[in-house]
């Protein structure tokens, strides 16, 4: 845990110190133990993590981009009839409750990622290139800056300011999610940060129901529910 959050005998920054300012990624979610995903919880919310020690208390930034990826199941192969053990789909449920659900509430994002066929790998089509992305991305942020100069997009709070702007469509959208999908506060605003960021994308100074539905649809969690 030490190594992941820091401390030690003397207290030393972790990975999520480390990556600080970056990105963290974090393969094969549910082979690290429990109280080790646990202890991230409170850095992904604060940006800070605090070490304690017998006679003193060190903090440590880890304001970081959490990335992670896992197998639906231990086998790897939930989903495809001919290579699925016999205990699916039970082992899928098993394996995937090996990271809490409180620690599931804390990612933007949680997408399902297809198995990628061998026609596919063999496709030379060229795909978007880096450097347009890029772009998109700048402008997005520069839309962004200009629309909401005042707000920290790092912080979900930011998105109780009443300048953030949402269509009559997208307010019904959300809180009936809020109903049908026990849609907890932190998943709220999580919900707002994505949809906020894929109107940024589009130019749109409001929140829109599309922009609203793509973002609860990336909340989608059908092997982890």
């Amino acid at each position: 845990m030490a190594a992941l959050v820091g401390g030690g005998a003397r207290a030393r920054p972790g990975e999520i110190s480390l990556a600080h300012g970056g990105v963290l990624f974090l393969d094969e979610l549910a082979e690290f133990a429990k109280p080790v995903l646990d202890a991230l919880r409170q850095p992904l919310e604060t940006g800070q993590v605090v070490v304690a020690r017998a006679n003193h208390h060190v903090t440590y930034p880890a304001r970081f981009q959490l990335v992670a990826a896992m197998n639906p199941c231990r086998c790897g192969y939930l989903g495809d009839p001919s290579r699925a053990c016999a205990r699916a789909p039970e082992c899928g449920r098993t394996y995937c409750a090996r990271v809490s659900g409180p620690m599931l509430d804390r990612f933007d994002m949680i997408i399902e990622v297809p198995e990628v066929s061998g026609q596919l790998l063999l496709d030379r089509t060229p795909g978007e290139p880096t450097g347009a992305v890029l772009r998109r991305v700048a402008t997005a942020r520069d839309f962004a800056a200009a629309s909401r100069p005042r707000q920290d997009p790092a912080k979900a709070e930011a998105f109780d300011d009443p300048t953030t702007q949402m269509s009559d469509e997208a307010r019904r959208l959300i809180e009936l999610a809020i109903e049908k999908q026990s849609l907890s506060a932190r998943g709220f605003h999580r919900v707002l940060r994505v949809a906020r960021s894929i109107a940024d994308l589009e130019g749109h100074p409001q929140i829109e129901r599309q922009h609203l539905a793509e973002a609860l649809a990336y909340r989608a969690m059908p092997l982890l529910a």
